[in-house]
């Protein structure tokens, strides 16, 4: 039990840093270029990786970690950054949310995993406080921006179930796993990004030390704890642990932008904590008591 409360409060270093992209993403990178950014996120980090694991994959891995990239990375990342720069960071965020419910109904056809009610009922729960922590009565609702965040949701909930069904290589860490992924997403975002965007004209001091924070930490740390925790968590319980990413970019919401939160936001913050804390938690075995003859 010890162990697995540490590997979990250490995979949930993953969410909690994904959670600072949507203020790094408005503050401090170039506008108009949601491909160029998930392929500065992607690529680099992911070539840093296989150079310092020097490990490719074999046999059938190759197409396995074609299909992961593309879903953890290729797709996800355009998605997320779409989605951030067309909707508030609040309402890109709640949309991302619904991944933990995605999951669950996905483990059930793909996984030999039966459907937890209790789990998919405290998805729900986390979803509603997430959408009292970060929707206001401000919030916009671009089509664009809603179809990329529930399209991101279903893509990385797509591609975690999978990873919990392949496992990953004996023998081979989290490091150079998370490297091929990240290498894989980034070749696919290259020639869009690179064809339909190409380079923002304009890449400043802030713009740089954002696009090193997402692919340092946002890249290629936090996908390597996540990887590492999804091979041994419970695939439903560790997609909950999401619910950090909204509430930590609403915690930077009030303390960058100096928003501050109302009572109804306060209440949706402990729903979420709590969603996120009761999905980590196997329930209580029933016991029978004997019968006396």
């Amino acid at each position: 039990m010890t162990n697995r409360t540490a590997l979990t409060a250490v995979t949930a270093v993953a969410p909690a840093v994904w959670g600072t992209t949507y203020v790094v993403t408005t503050e401090l990178l170039a506008p108009g270029h949601p491909l160029f950014a998930a392929l500065v996120r992607a690529l680099p980090a992911g070539v840093l990786a296989l150079l310092l694991s020097r490990t490719l994959p074999r046999g059938a891995w190759w197409w396995k970690t074609a299909v992961l990239g593309a879903l953890n990375i290729g797709l996800f990342f355009p998605l997320l950054f779409l989605a951030a720069e067309r909707l508030p960071g609040g309402v890109a965020a709640t949309l991302g949310a619904t991944q933990p419910i995605i999951v669950a109904l996905l483990a059930v056809v793909l996984l030999p995993e039966r459907l937890s009610l209790r789990r998919l009922v405290w998805g729900v729960v986390g979803v509603l406080g997430v959408g009292l922590v970060v929707l206001g009565p401000a919030a916009a609702f671009d089509p664009v921006g809603i179809v990329a965040g529930l399209a991101g949701a279903a893509v990385m909930g797509t591609g975690v179930v999978l990873t919990a069904r392949w496992g990953r290589p004996e023998g081979v860490g989290a490091i150079s796993f998370a490297g091929w992924q990240l290498t894989v997403g980034g070749l696919i975002l290259s020639v869009p990004a690179l064809l339909i965007e190409g380079v923002p004209s304009r890449i400043d001091a802030p713009a740089v030390a954002g696009y090193l924070w997402l692919g340092l930490l946002g890249g290629l740390l936090a996908y390597t704890l996540w990887f590492n925790g999804l091979r041994t968590l419970p695939v439903t319980a560790t997609a909950l642990l999401g619910l950090l990413s909204p509430l930590v970019a609403a915690a930077l919401g009030v303390l960058v932008a100096g928003e501050t939160l109302s009572a109804p936001q306060l209440v949706g913050f402990v729903l979420a904590l709590a969603a996120r804390g009761a999905g980590q938690t196997a329930p209580r075995a029933r016991t029978r008591k004997g019968l006396s003859s």
